[in-house]
């Protein structure tokens, strides 16, 4: 990455610090489907034009998990010959079911909703698709650079972006520098295109900076948990996709499962429960391990091991919550400006689109992000989410609501004369002495993992413990004092690998009490933290380069 054409001596006027630039005319931030898309297509268009992409996972895909059964259009429109040498992992959808579970059984639906229709769509690893997608983008000119984490935005006097900075390596917990520090190079660009995906910790500053957020709704979200088996022989039928509602959620969480039947007797399953959730105690790891064990799955399953696993948010909040995509010298593409399709649980076609789409407005227009926002609502792209705007949103009346009020917006594509309103996910959750707690009716586990932290072992997160926490809680004394009597600190609940404990400790005065503990060691950067916590006193923000999860195939 010292390219010594690109290399130079530069201290900002506000770091001390000697930091060596590398100047582009484009720097991407995020080596998903969109980023990649976005550097392939730009330089299809205008092979000139110089183009970065920095990942801060250590290999490109390490990060990216997803369901993920793609809509391949926007891939043969970027990629035409891509079916000639397919990702490694790539399944043409087969027969689809559609199941309301109760604990001990369920139903099976003579008829799949329209957007869960899957002919002619092909079940994907997103991060292998990625892996495949560097080395074309790569082939093209364009310069992808893994384990790399832009930790903060570069700005002109004026406020424009001007590129991006890499976080230091080598800092100690304490904020000294060990013997390998190295300062992180500053990435200067005409324009930065922020392709982070859901909650990305820049774009959320951004966000905030620029008021993109102003005459839009909040985001919203819900969480991904994902685990590839491998089965015994014979017991896969590849292309075989099955979608669940109803139990082990109750009536007001909004929940639901896949289990995608792969090549190799392998299968990829998860459960994603919707952020708005309002009970306190509810645990989205633990109902997607519950959920493992209905008699659907469980049969499957067993003698079954897991290969890999892992969590990430989802930004569900639809044409509402999309926010202005445009700021001097950045836009947005992506899951990074939430264009999941969340009731056909798509968004890989969404976020290749965009970045085709941002990459024509670019090259078309001397590189200038500004008049992208209407392009881009002015595109299919925004067209899909108007037409399904208020299905989501309908879910927060509980699931009965929801299932008619979706029915309703089905049959007449959304011509609604209304727009539902999207609610922020941190003041979604009621307070313990004012919430009535449901029946859980649970099951008797036995598949695993037995726990959180064996799921941390399956995720293969590695981080150098002495660096500095990238968890940041403003005021630990409110996890103390007011949340454990207001909502019984849920942090250690929604984490899904264990990061936050509240522990029994000598206090400085040599009192005993209680304190929070972060183990971030354990994170998976799946963001939930940074949108559930009620006090919104937790900021993600990027570890070292390379540090997380390193995901297979998921």
């Amino acid at each position: 990455m010292s390219d010594p054409h690109h290399a130079r001596a530069f201290t900002d006027a506000d770091d001390a610090i000697a930091r060596d630039v590398m100047e582009y005319d484009v720097v991407t931030v995020g080596a998903g489907p969109a980023g990649l898309a976005f550097a392939i297509h730009l330089k299809q268009l205008d092979p000139s034009i110089s183009v970065c992409v920095i990942e801060k996972a250590s290999t490109v895909g390490a990060h990216i998990l997803s369901g993920a059964v793609i809509e391949p259009g926007p891939l043969d429109a970027l990629l035409p010959g891509w079916r000639d040498n397919p990702p490694p992992v790539c399944v043409p959808a087969g027969e689809d079911e559609f199941w309301f579970l109760t604990r001990d059984g369920g139903r099976k639906s003579p008829i799949v909703p329209p957007g869960m229709r899957n002919h002619g769509n092909v079940i994907v690893s997103l991060g292998a698709m990625c892996a495949w997608m560097a080395p074309q983008a790569e082939a093209l000119g364009v310069e992808v650079y893994a384990g790399f984490a832009a930790a903060h935005t570069l700005h002109g006097d004026d406020g424009r972006v001007l590129g991006v900075r890499i976080g230091d390596m080598g800092v100690a917990r304490d904020g000294t520098h060990k013997p390998g520090y190295t300062a992180g190079i500053d990435i200067r660009a005409k324009v930065t295109v922020l392709a982070e995906g859901a909650r990305g910790h820049l774009t959320k500053r951004l966000v905030a900076r620029f008021g993109l957020d102003a005459g839009h709704d909040p985001q919203a979200y819900s969480i991904g948990i994902k685990e590839l088996w491998q089965l015994p022989p014979g017991r896969t039928l590849p292309g075989r996709i099955v979608h669940t509602l109803g139990w082990p959620a109750d009536n007001a969480t909004y929940g639901g499962g896949f289990l995608y039947h792969l090549d190799n007797d392998q299968v990829a399953l998860g459960y994603v429960s919707g952020l708005d959730y309002r009970d306190p105690h509810y645990q989205p790891w633990e109902a997607f391990q519950q959920w493992k064990n209905h008699p659907l799955f469980k049969p499957l399953l067993d003698g079954g091991s897991i290969l890999s696993a892992g969590a990430r948010a989802i930004a569900s909040g639809g044409w509402q919550s999309v926010p202005t995509v445009e700021m001097p010298g950045a836009l947005l593409v992506g899951d990074s400006a939430g264009l999941l399709n969340v009731p056909r649980i798509k968004g890989t076609h969404q976020a290749i689109r965009s970045g085709m789409l941002a990459a024509a407005h670019l090259a078309g227009n001397g590189l200038q992000p500004a008049g992208f926002d209407a392009a881009l609502r002015a595109s299919p792209a925004m067209a899909e989410l108007r037409r399904v705007r208020n299905i989501k949103p309908g879910f927060k009346k509980g699931l009965w609501p929801g299932l008619a009020n979706a029915a309703w917006e089905t049959a007449v594509r959304g011509a609604s004369p209304w727009t539902l309103k999207v609610t922020p996910d941190w003041c979604a959750l009621d307070r313990v002495d004012a919430h009535e707690q449901p029946r859980r009716d649970y099951v008797q586990r036995s598949l695993p993992p037995r726990d959180r932290l064996q799921g941390v072992y399956y995720a293969a997160t590695e981080h150098d413990e002495d660096q500095p926490v990238h968890l940041k809680v403003a005021d630990t004394s409110i996890c103390v004092e007011r949340c454990t009597v207001e909502y019984a600190n849920p942090c250690t609940r929604f984490c899904p690998v264990g990061v936050y404990e509240m522990v029994e400790d000598t206090l400085p005065d040599g009192s005993s009490g209680r304190r929070l503990q972060i183990n971030a060691a354990n994170c998976v950067h799946c963001k939930t933290c940074d949108i559930k916590d009620p006090y919104e006193i937790i900021t993600w923000v990027t570890p070292e380069g390379g540090a997380g999860p390193n995901y297979q195939n998921l």
